[in-house]
């Protein structure tokens, strides 16, 4: 019966450890990525903005300068945005093409409250994400 409880508390233990330990199971960037989260107005873009267009949800950002930008990807999640463990929705990817401004229409949507970002993607590998704007969706219609 020793030997059992034994067994049995080491194994909880481990499930335990391995559950919370940071990198399990979760969003984080790979070892080596660099990601910066930022407000809009640090990281490059001059504002970021979405609004109910139809039965969709329009997305349009803008980017105070292009330089090493090669494209974005427009995410949303339903669940708490500042959770890091949220999960989050590529909904479409947009190539950079040298303008100012950028705009993409999810019509994928639900009632609730939906939460997007815009993650800008540069040449170098790294990625710098947008504030986030929640819009709620009371009825598809």
């Amino acid at each position: 019966m020793k030997t059992n409880f034994s067994i049995f508390a080491s194994t909880a233990l481990f499930f335990a450890t391995a559950w919370t330990s940071p990198g399990y199971m979760n969003n984080e960037p790979v070892a080596g990525a660099k990601v910066s989260v930022a407000k809009v107005q640090d990281a490059g873009f001059s504002f970021f903005r979405t609004h109910r267009q139809g039965k969709g949800i329009t997305a349009s950002w803008g980017v105070t300068s292009g330089a090493g930008i090669v494209g974005f990807q427009l995410q949303k999640t339903y669940e708490d945005p500042t959770d890091p463990y949220a999960f989050w929705e590529d909904v479409m990817a947009i190539p950079c093409n040298g303008s100012r401004s950028y705009k993409g229409t999810d019509n994928n949507v639900y009632p609730g409250y939906s939460n997007y970002r815009v993650v800008a993607l540069k040449a170098d590998g790294s990625s710098v994400v947008s504030g986030i704007a929640t819009v709620r969706i009371v009825s598809r219609g």
